[in-house]
């Protein structure tokens, strides 16, 4: 029996900048990820300390760079003005709204 589902990998495109307004899950998730983030770093700080071999610490250290603005970029995005996104959406829509009924 043949399966149903494409065998073709469907490519996903990132969104070239995070959505104006950021759900309650959303926040949620980001949160969650940027705990995951931080104990990467945190872990891979202490082995580049522990690390003995100059080039293992290097790659230790560099990895645990990458985690760290990862965690910086996370927290941009968290400290979105959520609530005023929020308001110029709702008043744009009032405003569209409203349109149709002066005509």
């Amino acid at each position: 029996m043949q399966s149903t589902l494409s065998s073709a990998p469907s490519a996903q495109v990132p969104f070239p900048e995070p959505p104006q307004v950021i759900t309650t899950k959303d926040a949620l998730y980001l949160k969650d990820a940027m705990s995951w983030e931080l104990v990467a770093f945190k872990k891979l700080h202490f082995l580049a300390q522990q690390a003995k071999d100059p080039e293992v610490r290097q790659h230790l250290e560099k990895a645990g760079q990458m985690h760290q603005k990862h965690y910086q970029t996370l927290l941009r995005h968290l400290q979105t003005n959520n609530q005023a996104a929020m308001n110029a959406i709702s008043q744009k829509l009032q405003s569209q709204q409203m349109q149709p009924q002066m005509q």
